[in-house]
């Protein structure tokens, strides 16, 4: 296990994203290369799961385009994201969030969780 752990290690580099959770909106800026051009595409959707630790690490983003349901499984180690940004966090229940695939219209929005400050 400890030439696993260290060949992981080798490969993960250092990543500065903003702490998220299931739930939340993001807006995932990544590189796309097409032929010897490179532009940032922005991805913005919800997060609907986790998965994996350490150099295998992934979230799923989910969002609505025309009326059709897109997911992209992205994982955290990759060197073609530029950015995360967290546009509101989310109130849920769940660390998977299948069921919104089968909500449509308002019930498939996901609740903002709003803080008190004191």
């Amino acid at each position: 296990m400890d030439a696993i752990k260290y060949v992981e290690d080798q490969f993960t580099r250092e990543m500065n994203y903003p702490d998220f959770r299931v739930g939340d909106s993001v807006e995932v800026s990544l590189r796309i290369i097409e032929g010897e051009k490179q532009r940032i595409q922005k991805f913005k959707g919800d997060v609907i799961q986790m998965n994996g630790v350490g150099a295998v690490k992934t979230f799923t983003v989910r969002k609505m385009s025309n009326g059709v349901g897109v997911e992209r499984i992205i994982p955290f180690a990759s060197p073609n994201i530029d950015e995360i940004k967290v546009l509101k966090k989310g109130k849920v229940r769940r660390s998977k969030l299948y069921y919104v695939r089968d909500l449509v219209g308002k019930k498939a929005r996901i609740k903002e969780k709003t803080f008190i400050k004191n």
